[in-house]
């Protein structure tokens, strides 16, 4: 009993955070305050959307991570009557007090065109229906969001496509779209001197900063995160998104920054090198794919050599292999989320399934291409199914099947960088905190590596097949 207890206080806590730049902000201030406390804690950084972050807390895959009260009251428990703190309570979680700042919904368009169009408040839009709108895929579905603006504003829909959120600020300043949803803490609403409309009848409710936990958060974590309280004003999180977004700091830096002048933190860490960075990231990516690849092995060539065997199922192990790939690949991860969480073993699961088709598919493709004098040539001798199997027929076939085997490698490699859409690191990581900053450099610190790789085990897998086909079989 005492050891449990020791292991779950040396436990690090699990710090979620959202796919925006203020959510990871709000999670790094967790982990250095915690972490400057003496509390062990990690970050799992851009996890996803507000569903994804509410599933993975009440599963106990993370342990607190920044969530805003209009988005529970509204989004998560709508249907629940009770206070927000007994409806939280009765699902094991709590909420902090409020961080000290709100970061509302808003809508924003380009200065010159409000003043142009006499845009002021949200009731001018519908006066408006050319305009073109870009808004982000969780607002568009949110009932607090877009939905909730066309009931209140009548608004039209003529014109509506999803947008990456920090895409958007690119494409209303190039003229490609009209109008954009936009946080009200978000430092390039002055950057780029654009004009938020009024909530004239108060479509938005309030949007408080907390921090969300589970009840089980020892004691010691939840009196350190309370120091937060109250502490971040709305222009200390404006400065904040600044420094991140618009002076390219990172947020564990902008973090440390805040944390020094307000409540006299370490300051700023040391941080780790670009070619830390590369190494740590190729070990998490090739455990993702090494790891689906064999297992897709291990199942797929069993499978293809049923389908050579037996025609009647062959239509059937084809056609359930094909189905798989027709599924898109972010859909297939957010489906492994409810059956195994978050982080590396979704990830795999998905690459896994995404690996089978190619293997089966050349599998049979080798077995069945091998002329029939072959076989009853191997049959003539004498030797039993087995046999001609493990002597011949995979012999003869080791060419396709090392091919399907190759392309299925190369095909986890790029898929694999999806992962880091649920927590499973790898070369998808910067790649997606390059988009959401609008930097190339970080965008290609994952892109390029994740080409080399791609390149490295295609050279590796023509090697290999020197190696184990023979020459006569090349």
């Amino acid at each position: 009993m005492i050891a449990l207890v020791l292991l779950v206080a040396l436990a690090p806590v699990r710090v979620g955070s959202k796919q925006f730049t203020e959510s990871v902000l709000l999670g790094e201030l967790a982990r250095q305050t915690l972490e400057q406390a003496g509390v062990p804690a990690i970050h799992r950084r851009e996890l996803g959307g507000t569903r994804v972050l509410w599933e993975a807390l009440l599963a106990g895959q993370i342990d607190v991570y920044p969530e805003y009260t209009g988005t529970l009251t509204q989004e998560i428990l709508p249907a629940d009557a009770r206070p927000l703190d007994e409806a939280l309570r009765a699902r094991g979680l709590r909420a902090s007090a409020p961080l000290g700042f709100e970061d509302t919904y808003a809508i924003g368009v380009r200065r010159e065109a409000a003043a142009r169009l006499g845009l002021r408040r949200l009731s001018d839009l519908a006066r408006h229906p050319e305009l073109r709108y870009g808004l982000s895929s969780e607002f568009l579905r949110r009932g607090d969001g877009w939905p909730r603006l066309q009931r209140v504003y009548g608004l039209s829909e003529a014109q509506v496509t999803g947008l990456q959120h920090d895409l958007a600020y690119r494409a209303l300043q190039e003229g490609a779209i009209d109008a954009t949803d936009l946080y009200s803490t978000d430092a390039e609403i002055r950057a780029f001197d654009l004009a938020v409309l009024e909530d004239d009848r108060r479509a938005f409710p309030e949007y408080r900063a907390v921090f969300l936990f589970r009840a089980g958060l020892p004691a010691e974590a939840q009196r350190n995160l309370a120091r937060l309280e109250g502490a971040i004003d709305a222009g200390a999180m404006v400065a904040m998104n600044a420094r991140a977004r618009l002076d390219h700091v990172t947020e564990a830096q902008a973090a440390a920054e805040f944390l020094k002048a307000r409540l006299g933190g370490a300051g700023p860490a040391s941080e780790e090198g670009l070619a830390g960075r590369i190494l740590r990231r190729t070990a998490e990516h090739l455990w993702l794919v090494s790891i689906s690849l064999v297992l897709a092995i291990a199942l797929a060539v069993p499978l293809g050599i049923l389908a050579a065997r037996n025609g009647r199922l062959a239509q059937l192990v084809l056609g359930a292999s094909g189905l798989i790939q027709t599924i898109p690949s972010l859909a297939l991860l957010v489906f492994m989320i409810p059956l195994l969480g978050i982080g590396a073993r979704p990830a795999i699961a998905a690459l896994f399934l995404y690996g089978l088709l190619p293997i089966v598919r050349a599998t049979h493709a080798g077995l069945t291409g091998i002329p029939a004098e072959l076989r009853e040539s191997a049959e003539a001798l004498g030797l039993p199914p087995w046999a001609r199997l493990r002597l011949v027929e995979l012999p003869m076939a080791s060419r396709a099947v090392l091919s399907g085997i190759q392309t299925s490698a190369v095909i986890n490699v790029g898929t694999a960088t999806l992962g880091a859409l649920i927590g499973a690191g790898g070369y998808g990581q910067p790649i997606l905190t390059g988009i959401r900053l609008a930097d190339t450099g970080i965008i290609l610190e994952g892109a390029v590596p994740a080409a080399a790789l791609a390149l490295l085990v295609q050279w590796l897998f023509d090697l290999l097949g020197r190696a184990i086909v023979s020459k006569g079989l090349r």
